[in-house]
């Protein structure tokens, strides 16, 4: 299978590995990229009107990434399913975690440790049992969108 290099990207390429093991029967991810931001208001200079002041600058003052993911409980699963990730919550540690490409050997465009803040069962009578994590970034990602070698 060749991987193609135009037209839109199909969201079953994309993959999420957590523990060096990608997210089995997974439905679906998302990848939040977040920044905390501040305020920055300053009295406008005499020569300006009133109304220049109420504009306000921003400033970063920190950056974490969050992931969802959403996956069907399946039996027998050889992959990471609820039973894999809920052991791994239980441990109560930081996790690798990748956002990758499925074909070809392309370097994952998101990678570092990120710690399991939550996991969902849902168990709907007559319909598919499902789950949902929810990881939130621990630290500085080794890789992420913009970083560059002098990042770190």
């Amino acid at each position: 299978m060749s991987v193609p290099t135009s037209g839109y990207v199909n969201g079953s390429d994309l993959l999420l590995s957590v523990g060096g093991k990608a997210v089995g029967h997974c439905t679906s991810h998302t990848l939040t990229f977040n920044s905390e931001t501040k305020d920055r208001a300053v009295k406008p200079a005499a020569s300006a009107s009133y109304s220049s002041g109420l504009w306000k600058g921003k400033g970063v003052t920190g950056l974490s990434i969050s992931i969802s993911a959403e996956g069907l409980r399946f039996y027998g699963e050889s992959e990471n399913g609820f039973d894999e990730i809920a052991a791994k919550w239980g441990v109560g540690q930081s996790v690798e975690v990748k956002a990758f490409e499925r074909e070809g050997d392309a370097a994952p465009y998101v990678s570092g440790n990120f710690i399991i803040a939550s996991i969902e069962e849902t168990s709907p009578a007559q319909d598919d049992a499902t789950y949902s994590i929810s990881l939130e970034s621990d630290g500085e990602p080794a890789t992420y969108p913009g970083k560059t070698s002098g990042n770190s």
